[in-house]
């Protein structure tokens, strides 16, 4: 990922384990764009969902664009997601036969500045595996501390 980042979806690691990413375009209309241009986006309590054969973005929150008036566009509705066909057969396959589930990590503005979704293949953790992750982090930032005072 390079560009400028637009949202971040930064609970996803510590309710997912996150397998494999994948840049996704997205399906917007103009009034969606402006709006992601002035930076105000809500990537954290999305997901996509597989209807048919492609993926959708589901719940992501493009607040309206003040000038665009009677034109403007419905804040969370559903946005196809463009991805290569051996891209969505994977992912497909992987929502129907596994059960994992699409999460979408980040929103950027790509290099040819384009607006950009990371989607990342993921697992759900229980609570025990979000416990271990937080004891985990905690003992990180204590053994840092620890160190720095004693060095």
């Amino acid at each position: 990922m390079s560009g400028k980042l637009i949202a971040e979806n930064r609970r996803a690691r510590f309710d997912y384990f996150l397998e494999e990413t994948f840049e996704a375009g997205l399906m917007l209309t103009g009034s969606e764009v402006k709006s992601l241009r002035t930076g105000r986006a809500n990537i954290a309590e999305s997901y996509a969902s597989v209807e048919g054969d492609e993926v959708v973005l589901i719940n992501a929150d493009i607040p309206p664009f003040a000038q665009a008036n009677r034109f403007n566009h419905e804040p969370r509705r559903h946005r196809k997601l463009l991805l290569h066909r051996k891209q969505l057969d994977k992912l497909i396959g992987a929502v129907t036969r596994e059960g994992r589930t699409i999460i979408p990590t980040k929103l950027y503005w790509n290099e040819k500045g384009l607006a950009k979704l990371e989607i990342a293949l993921a697992k759900g953790k229980k609570l025990h595996d979000k416990r271990e992750a937080t004891a985990e982090r905690d003992w990180q930032r204590d053994k840092a501390r620890l160190l720095r005072d004693r060095g």
